[in-house]
């Protein structure tokens, strides 16, 4: 960067004043390995996957539009995909790492993603996406910084904290696979982690009176957590991209596929306190610890570990309303979040969601609008590219829920480039769900108990909510979100439920211009993997 600056510099000194010079932004380059290898997160030895021998894997450190080049070679004995849970992939659903848009790395093989964090800050984290291979390790932190002349809205940390937490089970993930697939739910957790360890497993150093950033994510498979620390209060500064009012809070609720950022200050006496993450809305309360040390402490932590909240839902529905978007500070770019009026804009559609437990063949299915999602023997976004048919038909899942039998399908939803669309995630269920949106982040309006009717429309929050990619569903209840449809694909629809996910709680929607400008959607990419009725054919540049 130092050297495009100086190159740009001399130019300008030299040559007219209308001459400009386009610097390519920042490029980095990671080689993982991916491997199996003996882990111990619960005490017992179980087969985790490595990331160039990690668990959990190395961090990705990134700024704002930074290009990453990551060369990820295979050596498990299966077929492998990487996923990247928040990275927005702008017009590059190809590198987006789910079954629909992407071959599976074979075993023994390598591919090399690219991605760029283009207009894009905050805390993410990556997991592999094939089968239940998540339930193995394989995942990892993703901080994308802010670049250096973009103003932040609170004072630099003495340090940044990443906590990969999430629930854990003993059986491997290919038992659990099976378990799955002979027609039952995932069994309940053995436990829970923090970083890949157990009880007081890690330990956190802070000098006194500094304050410090905690990037929390929840990468487990079923359950929300909640975290808190000690004695200690979290301010929440920042939610998957969004700078949020700084809040204070006890406690967090933070469910599946969630990313928080809280500044701690240690401002309390020397000594060691817990660092906790207990289970929510579970009537068997797992819980797990880590240690924040004070750096000149000489007491261990001590005295009964805080409790958090349990089954109670309202105390955490109030919790998510007071979650807002701070309205002047800068997102990635110098202006203020604010400056877009997402809730002025006149949605051209409303599509409605409702996720359903069902039995379809004797064996356990979860739909969406009815509809159970079955894996296609080709990834959709080959198909779709090569014109391949009999693999999905857009349109294959209806908008609104039909109150039908649950029914297996290859589920595409249509959508048109640059709409603004409403959705309405229905939930009747007696759970918490906790859905997701590949290459996209969207604003969550509202939440509500009972049946969505337009007069809830009334409820929404249409000045300040965040902007984030993963949305909770409370119990016999919706939740609304507003989205701009500003990047074409195909874009995978979940629940991050692991277990519901694999069984069918899933669909693509797929985005479409019949333009053929890089403008709106890059090509396949010279180095894509080609698999089932794809294989074999060549690529054709637009």
């Amino acid at each position: 960067m130092e050297s495009c600056i100086l190159l740009t510099s001399l130019i300008l000194l030299i040559t007219l004043p209308f001459t400009s010079v386009n610097c390519e932004d920042p490029y980095r380059y990671f080689t993982w390995k991916v491997t199996y290898g003996d882990i111990y997160p619960l005490g017992v030895k179980q087969q985790g996957i490595l990331i160039n021998g990690q668990f959990p894997g190395p961090q990705i450190d990134a700024v704002t539009n930074d290009n990453l080049i990551i060369n990820v070679y295979n050596y498990l004995r299966e077929p492998f995909l990487f996923s990247w849970n928040g990275l927005q992939h702008r017009r590059n659903s190809w590198q987006d790492g789910m079954y629909g848009t992407s071959c599976p790395i074979p075993p023994g093989r390598n591919f090399t993603y690219s991605l760029q964090v283009k207009d894009q800050i905050g805390s993410y984290f990556y997991f592999p996406s094939l089968g239940m291979h998540k339930a193995a390790g394989g995942f990892g932190g993703i901080r994308i910084w802010s670049r250096p002349l973009i103003p932040v809205p609170f004072p630099a940390p003495a340090g940044d904290i990443t906590i990969l937490a999430g629930d854990w089970f003993k059986l491997d993930h290919r038992r659990l696979r099976r378990v799955l697939e002979n027609g039952h739910n995932l069994p309940f957790p053995d436990g829970l982690l923090i970083n890949g360890r157990g009880w007081n497993g890690n330990t956190f150093t802070v000098d006194q009176g500094k304050t410090y950033r905690f990037r929390i994510s929840n990468v487990g498979l079923t359950t929300s957590i909640n975290f808190r620390i000690q004695g200690h209060r979290l301010k929440l500064v920042e939610v998957e991209g969004s700078h949020t009012l700084q809040n204070t809070y006890s406690s967090l609720d933070i469910h599946l596929g969630q990313s928080y950022s809280v500044l701690v200050t240690a401002d309390q006496p020397v000594k060691d306190y817990y660092i906790v993450v207990s289970t929510r809305f579970t009537r068997r309360i797992l819980t797990t610890t880590s240690v924040l040390h004070y750096s000149n402490s000489r007491t261990g932590v001590s005295g009964p570990v805080p409790p958090g909240p349990t089954l109670d839902i309202v105390s955490s529905v109030f919790q998510a309303r007071t979650i807002r978007w701070n309205l002047t500070a800068s997102g990635p770019r110098p202006n203020p979040q604010g400056s877009y009026h997402y809730g002025l804009i006149k949605p051209s559609r409303t599509i409605m969601l409702a996720n359903s437990a069902s039995y379809i063949n004797g064996k356990q299915r979860y739909a969406v609008n009815s509809v159970s999602y079955a894996a296609p023997d080709t990834p959709l976004k080959l198909a779709d590219y090569f014109n391949i048919p009999g693999v999905f038909y857009v349109g294959s899942i209806p908008t609104y829920p039909t109150g039908g039998n649950a029914y297996l399908q290859t589920s595409v939803m249509g959508a048109n480039f640059h709409e603004y669309v409403e959705i309405v995630f229905q939930n009747w269920e007696t759970s918490v769900q906790s859905w997701h949106i590949d290459g996209y982040s969207f604003f969550v309006v509202g939440f509500g108990s009972g049946q969505w009717t337009p007069e809830s429309r009334n409820r929404y929050n249409l000045r300040d909510t965040v902007s984030r990619c993963t949305t909770q569903v409370y119990p016999r209840s919706w939740t609304a979100i507003y989205m701009a449809l500003d990047n074409v694909g195909m874009w995978n629809i979940r629940s991050e439920n692991w277990g519901r996910q694999y069984l069918g709680q899933q669909f693509y929607l797929r985005v479409y211009t019949p333009s053929k400008s890089w403008r709106d959607e890059y090509p396949v990419p010279k180095n894509a993997l080609l698999c089932g009725r794809a294989s074999g054919r060549r690529t054709r540049p637009f």
